[in-house]
């Protein structure tokens, strides 16, 4: 079950196994339910986490009430709120499991540990915020200079597994559009070219 987590760091850094069993006792494994809140907003956030199996949200209320989702997580993703974790500060976000998952998980002490013990995970955990910085600025480019259809274009052709996954009403809210309106993409989509 943690071959998956042991691959995925070696795909930033080389590793022995000696090592690799050494770096896996800094996280806990934990099991959680469908739409368990990992995260509420005003808290703060205690855990980085990689998804061994399930899917999680990343989101925000806006001030109509309805839920902005700004990710979804999946096999070999990480999720936290960095920016709570980093300076220990209440999150604006939630995190929610939208199906049952698998997660491995560190908090800032045996992340801290982790570091002293092994410096060269500074590497892939520096690697892995230059990958995530590159997706959310790819978000942030897209949802000011796309349309509708080219952002429901890029999330397909991205998370081609996602749609099957999701409920439609939360790729709709990650892609900031209506579930209606991203109804009429998903049929036009379906319609041969004329």
């Amino acid at each position: 079950m943690h071959e998956s987590f042991l691959q995925h760091i070696r795909s930033f850094i080389d590793i022995t196994e000696e090592e690799g069993e050494k770096i896996l006792s800094f996280f806990t494994f934990k099991k959680y339910k469908k739409k368990t809140n990992l995260l509420h907003a005003g808290e703060v956030c205690r855990f980085e986490a990689f998804v061994i199996k399930g899917c999680i949200k990343t989101c925000f209320i806006d001030k109509n009430g309805f839920d902005v989702i700004l990710t979804f997580a999946t096999e070999n993703w990480w999720v936290s709120d960095i920016a709570s974790f980093q300076q220990e500060k209440p999150s604006q976000m939630w995190i929610e499991t939208i199906e049952d998952c698998e997660l491995l998980m560190i908090n800032q002490a045996n992340k801290e540990k982790l570091l002293q013990t092994f410096p060269v995970m500074e590497k892939m955990f520096r690697l892995l915020v230059q990958r995530h910085l590159v997706t959310y600025q790819e978000r942030l480019f897209g949802n000011i200079a796309m349309t509708a259809r080219e952002r429901y274009d890029t999330f397909l052709s991205k998370y081609p597994a996602l749609p099957q996954r999701i409920p439609q009403h939360l790729i709709a809210s990650y892609l900031g559009v209506s579930p209606e309106f991203l109804s009429r993409l998903r049929n036009k989509k379906k319609k041969p070219l004329e």
